[in-house]
């Protein structure tokens, strides 16, 4: 084998340094140079910070210790962050091909120059083009420069860690997609399940417990048809045990919970000792590309986080790839600053033109970390399942409500109150509540369809084509008007089993929702999706003339009016089973006992850290997956994100969660991870205590508290004060909102192309300068005719009055 160049550069590139002193010049920094165990992710296409690779013009520079990436741009700050001193650094040269005598490309061969496993977009079989990979080893801050690899004169730790790094795998190159799943067994009833034909037939909604009048937890019993409800829980909420009775009186082993039944599968188990399974609620579902959710996001990062882009990298904990804040705002000044999107000079373009040549452009950005980030842990996103736009819009709404930096939120603008008047139509008295949204949900409808006709002879035609197995004919959408959308949308709904206060009783009741406030932002979701009445998802393929300027002033809440008079605040009887009653006593449990793994598991699945703990607490600590149950039976609540109250704890209604004794001071463990920071201990301490000792939280804190001064006596004042019991707080504030005027203007929309709810694509169309630009992958164009009538989502901005 030849030896490569056993030397190596120094800064300047003027001299060379013998071989025999790399050992010594390494010896140093040896401490520092870790070579790859399983479980470590390391990173060799994508900067922590940025989007540069090892394709950009300055390579990507890879930590040995850390494995993380670093873009020229960015290297600096980590060394003077952490001190550590040696990366590799990795390039990727793209040549044009020589070309034989009779001016074709030479012909193929391996390219033995290309050794490095990025995972990336290259074409590296191209006729054109010919790739050679570079690898060094840089020790800063003098940059010596290593050759690599096969250097013999390395230390055999070193030669050892760099072939590891260069053999190593993409992080986001996953064994299964749906790894996160614990496998479910096959009941041994399946196989010879007997359904009876008793000519019960189920309909896909409005459902009911044929014992008792619940309409909650749900369970169909596979051979009798049976809809019966489930276990009780030790809130009072879930159901009456009736399928489980059933079980003991039929013996039908083999149940379904309702809400759980896709075209894959259903949340399937046994009657016995199987209840209260995991619940993934399908309605309005609709699919999204794997690696496209990150259109919806392109106006989300403008003021917030590019505006302070210096001080979140200079603030990024050690490992930014997993700090949220950090991967927000390198995704957005990827997409901001043209950075990575340089059209090619004019020059350029007609020389191609002239040699009949095709040059590789730019890509644009792939956003894989940032996917890979906001993913993990969710049910759904970390799968290679389906997915749906506006469930990741309000996913990620969710983890910046939870990552905000300091008093600024962006997700503010899209932020806005919603007013629900509920009137018992018995006593016509009314209760006013209001509730926070991100986005108004227009229903379809479909009996305003003003081509009936054409709609009915499209269906004949469908169905004698498909009988007789020729093409179908041209497919006819139904013409939804805005205005009956509108309209739907703003007519009242009845309430299922609503109790009314005013006569202790069930009653009927109807419910309206007004806007108490108008967002600057406002987001439209068209609900196109359903089940039919054989259990089959839906897409309603319909056309809607979305208007260019949208005035919803009318929708205004105006509260209660005069003459109008409110239901009595009663809350209705808690019932509980005979059997359960015990139960309940022995199963509730302090406060102060709640099981954390359980509550961060389903705060991991992005509910809100509040509710997760009131779910874990009213299921007694009997785990994350009961406790994930009654989250899906009350997420619907206007309380379910409120802090948990039990009457007895700190007083009546009182917050278990909001109150922190004084005398409890802060693990100093954490007090010392905040510290190393670089910031003042007495600011740590404060910090801790005003957020019950939550790291993440006090983390917020400093950051939205700039004001703070070293202040020697808050210390000494928290820790005299032993006598106090509870920290005085003040009474929360409301929901933040940017009201304004109700005329808004479309600027963006999201479109579905495809006719079912399990497959399909993404497209993004954006209004820039004037024009409409369509976003379809790598492909960006001018968008001539945009299908504003088709589309899923619709982006709106306000109107200044």
């Amino acid at each position: 084998m030849q030896r490569r160049g056993a030397l190596f550069s120094v800064p300047g590139g003027g001299g060379k340094m013998a071989a025999g002193d790399l050992g010594e010049l390494l010896v140093p920094h040896m401490p520092t140079i870790r070579v790859p165990r399983s479980g470590d992710r390391v990173y060799k296409n994508e900067c922590a910070f940025s989007y540069d690779s090892p394709n950009s013009e300055g390579g990507l520079y890879v930590c040995m210790n850390t494995f993380l990436a670093f873009g020229r741009e960015h290297v600096e700050r980590h060394f003077r962050k952490t001190g550590q001193s040696v990366y590799m650094h990795l390039k990727r040269h793209m040549r044009e091909k020589v070309r034989g005598a009779s001016g074709g490309a030479l012909p193929k061969r391996r390219n033995s120059k290309i050794f490095l496993d990025l995972d990336m977009d290259d074409d590296l079989n191209s006729d054109d083009y010919e790739y050679e990979d570079e690898a060094k080893l840089v020790i800063f801050p003098d940059h010596y420069e290593i050759a690599l690899p096969n250097i013999e004169e390395l230390p055999a730790l070193v030669t050892i860690a760099c072939d590891a790094v260069l053999s190593s795998k993409s992080p986001y190159r996953k064994q299964d997609p749906d790894t996160w799943e614990n496998e479910v067994p096959v009941s041994k009833y399946a196989n010879n399940l007997v359904q009876l034909d008793n000519g019960v037939r189920i309909p896909p909604s409005g459902w009911k417990c044929a014992r008792c009048d619940l309409r909650e937890n749900l369970w169909l019993n596979l051979t009798d048809g049976s809809v019966l409800c489930g276990k009780w829980f030790f809130d009072s909420s879930g159901g009456n045990g009736h399928a489980l009775e059933h079980y003991r009186d039929m013996g039908y082993p083999l149940a379904v919970k309702l809400g759980t039944i896709t075209p894959d599968g259903a949340d399937e188990y046994i009657t016995r000792n199987q209840w209260g399974w995991r619940a993934i609620w399908l309605s309005d579902k609709m699919p999204a590309d794997k690696d496209n959710s990150h259109k919806l996001s392109s106006h989300f990062y403008k003021c917030l986080y590019v505006g302070n882009l210096p001080r979140i990298f200079d603030y990024s904990p050690l490992d930014p790839t997993q700090d949220f804040n950090t991967q927000m705002t390198k995704l957005g000044h990827g997409l901001l600053s043209g950075q990575y999107s340089k059209p090619p000079v004019k020059s350029e373009l007609i020389e191609q033109v002239m040699k009949e040549e095709h040059k590789p452009q730019q890509n644009g950005i792939s956003p894989r970390m940032f996917k890979a980030f906001v993913s993990k842990s969710h049910p759904e996103f970390s799968s290679n399942r389906q997915q749906d736009a506006q469930e990741f819009f309000l996913h990620l709404v969710n983890l910046v409500e939870r990552n905000r930096i300091g008093s600024e939120n962006p997700s503010d603008v899209f932020r806005f109150l919603v007013e629900e008047r509920i009137q018992c139509c018995q006593t016509r008295k009314v209760r006013y509540t209001e509730r926070v949204d991100y986005l108004m949900q227009l229903p379809v409808a479909m009996e305003a369809a003003t081509n009936k006709d054409e709609l009915i002879t499209y269906e004949l035609m469908r169905r004698e084509a498909e009988a007789n197995r020729r093409p179908l004919p041209e497919l006819v959408r139904a013409k939804i008007p805005f205005s009956a959308c509108l309209q739907a949308f703003a007519e009242p709904d009845n309430v299922d089993d609503f109790w009314s206060s005013a006569l202790q009783a069930k009653s009927a009741g109807v419910k309206t929702s007004r806007f108490a406030s108008f967002p600057e932002y406002l987001v439209v979701q068209i609900k196109k999706f359903t089940f039919g009445l054989d259990w089959v998802p839906r897409k309603f393929d319909v056309s809607i003339d979305m208007p260019d300027l949208l005035d919803i002033s009318h929708l205004r809440a105006r509260g209660l009016q005069p003459g109008e008079e409110e239901l009595p605040d009663i809350s209705p009887p808690i019932v509980i089973p005979d059997d359960s009653k015990d139960r309940l006593m022995n199963q509730l449990i302090d406060p102060s006992d709640i099981d954390e793994s359980s509550v961060m598991q389903l705060a991991e699945m992005g509910f809100p850290l509040e509710a997760c703990r009131k779910a874990v607490y009213f299921t007694g600590n009997t785990g994350a997956e009961v406790a994930f149950n009654w989250i899906i039976v009350h997420m619907e609540e206007p309380d379910f994100a409120e802090p948990l109250a039990i009457p007895g704890y700190g007083g009546a209604g009182a917050s278990v969660f909001g109150a922190t004794g004084l005398d409890n001071q802060p693990p100093e463990e954490i007090v010392a991870i905040i510290t190393s920071m670089g910031f003042q201990r007495n600011q740590a301490v404060q910090a801790l205590q005003a957020t019950n000792h939550n790291l993440e939280r006090a983390l917020d804190w400093i950051f939205s508290h700039p004001e703070f001064e070293e202040d020697s006596d808050f210390v000494i004042e928290m820790e005299n004060n032993a006598n106090a019991n509870i920290v005085s707080e003040a009474k929360p504030e409301g929901p933040r909102v940017k009201d304004g005027s109700g005329m808004y203007e479309l600027f963006a929309f999201i479109s579905h192309m495809g006719t079912s709810t399990m497959s399909g694509h993404y497209v993004c169309h954006i209004k820039k300068e004037g024009r409409w630009v369509i976003y379809n992958d790598h492909k960006v164009c001018a968008s001539e005719r945009p299908p504003k009538d088709l589309g899923y989502m619709y982006f709106y901005r306000r109107i200044p009055s």
